[in-house]
């Protein structure tokens, strides 16, 4: 049998420790490329666009509501 690294057991099993850093190293890698991408300038114009749209969204659906209510 081949010789595993220390975080592994003989069987070829990573131990608990090691997924579990491993796992949390990916989720920081994420967080952290997410506030690198929302930090620049076309981030700001997508954020903007999108409330526009939602803001615009959410007027034409009351719009909708007070229709069908014959207001």
């Amino acid at each position: 049998m081949t010789e595993q690294p220390g975080d592994y057991s003989e069987a070829g099993v990573p131990s608990f420790d090691f997924v579990r850093n491993k796992i949390e190293g990916r989720h920081a890698t994420s967080v952290g490329s997410s506030e690198l991408a929302e930090a620049t300038p076309e981030a700001a114009d997508v954020n903007t666009t999108m409330a526009e749209r939602d803001k615009a969204g959410a007027d034409r659906l009351e719009q909708i509501r007070k229709a069908m209510r014959g207001e």
